[in-house]
């Protein structure tokens, strides 16, 4: 399980260091794939495969089970862990996610999110805001 949040730079050729509490759960390889929120979704190759047999489930005949598995997919890219810890984050996926210098990672069980510090404040803010609102509303999932 991930969790936990960790702050970390990119540096002028889009490396990132992966925190280390991350690096034995995601394994040397592992995916990456635009997220949702403007943030980056980082997965274990067992978890993307997990994920990856429930997406090819989805009716094709539904345009936005369509549309989804289109923007998913076509974002998602391996990444290797190199000597130092690190991963080279493609051009489009730093675009998408508005990376410049400053990230954040952040654990969210099953996965790793990427995110733009400054994307990442805003969003804690706006969240920080209504989460007992959010709370109240969820907890008729049977959290």
């Amino acid at each position: 399980m991930f969790m936990g949040e960790y702050q970390h730079s990119i540096d002028e050729k889009g490396r990132l260091i992966v925190p280390a509490r991350f690096r034995e759960e995601l394994g040397l390889n592992f995916v990456v794939t635009r997220g949702l929120d403007n943030c980056l979704f980082v997965y274990p190759k067992p978890e993307w495969q997990n994920l990856e047999q429930k997406l090819k489930s989805l009716p094709l005949t539904n345009a936005s089970a369509r549309s989804f598995v289109r923007f998913f997919f076509s974002g998602a890219g391996e990444c290797e862990l190199d000597k130092q810890g690190r991963i080279l984050l493609p051009l489009n996926l730093r675009e998408y996610a508005r990376l410049e210098r400053e990230v954040v990672f952040i654990g969210v069980s099953s996965r790793v999110e990427i995110w733009s510090r400054t994307e990442w404040e805003q969003y804690s803010r706006r969240a920080d805001e209504s989460f007992e609102e959010i709370a109240e509303k969820i907890v008729d999932l049977g959290i």
